[in-house]
């Protein structure tokens, strides 16, 4: 499929998500951005040849979240009353967040700029965060009148903590790319020139795994977030009786075991 405003990419068992309009610092309210992340996140879903996906932003920005323009003149998905508004977000943005979060290939944020209000959720919403030192995270959206209309207040707490999410959601303080990490935000800052090639590096040591099993993997964690121990540990049982019956486990064993006869 051809793209207009994101380009993406498979190279072996990597799919690329670039957000590719920076112009307007990657805004991503737009219906077509929002429809072509959405279209990108089911091929990777249908693919049993992609294990892990990279997002990033072109340019010198990851994503500064809403188009501010349209806000400002109420147009797009900004247009219209309460309820229409309540509807706007439900049918627009939010689908972001949802084909990112049911996407049980591994994801990576490759934060190559400021990433902020929707930006900074859109990172959230990737498994694993990796920050060029030109990064910047903002949680802003007090700041214009707004809450988070994305999911940040879901994803945000569950990555650093309750109350660090709650500073940065009511001061709406922008921070670097070193206090991202030092709180836990991203789990590497690297230089700009080195980002996508440490994202990538990060992507194949991922890939060599099994395409089924880590994308059980992932649902169980996803799934285990806010649950009882009782109902992780029946969820682990029922994807580990599954896994003990796959070729890929058999053929671990038996490369553990070759040569080792007089272990068994």
């Amino acid at each position: 499929m051809k793209y207009q405003e994101i380009i993406f990419e498979e190279k072996g068992s990597v799919a690329y998500l670039t957000l590719n309009r920076p112009d307007i610092r990657n805004a991503i309210t737009g219906e077509i951005i929002i429809n072509e992340i959405e279209e990108a996140c089911q091929s990777v879903q249908k693919n049993d040849d992609i294990n892990v996906m990279i997002v990033t932003g072109a340019g010198s920005a990851f994503s500064a979240g809403g188009n501010v323009k349209d806000m400002y003149h109420k147009q797009g998905m900004f247009s219209g009353n309460p309820e229409q508004l309540r509807k706007n977000y439900c049918k627009g943005i939010q689908r972001i967040p949802l084909a990112l979060y049911y996407l049980d290939v591994p994801t990576i944020a490759a934060v190559n700029g400021p990433a902020i209000g929707a930006g900074c959720d859109l990172a959230c919403m990737c498994d694993i965060r990796i920050a060029s030192e030109t990064a910047r995270f903002g949680e802003t959206f007090v700041s214009v009148g707004l809450i988070s209309g994305d999911g940040g207040a879901f994803f945000l707490p569950r990555i650093i903590g309750f109350s660090r999410a709650c500073e940065l959601a009511f001061t709406c303080r922008i921070i670097d790319a070193h206090e991202s990490e030092r709180i836990g935000l991203v789990s590497e800052v690297t230089s700009p020139e080195n980002l996508i090639q440490r994202c990538t590096e990060i992507a194949f040591e991922i890939a060599k795994h099994p395409s089924n099993i880590l994308r059980l993997a992932k649902r169980l964690f996803n799934h285990s977030q806010g649950r009882r121990l009782e109902e992780v540990l029946e969820l682990s049982a029922a994807y580990q009786a599954l896994c003990h019956h796959t070729p890929e486990h058999d053929k671990a064993m038996e490369k553990l075991f070759s040569g080792k006869k007089n272990l068994l």
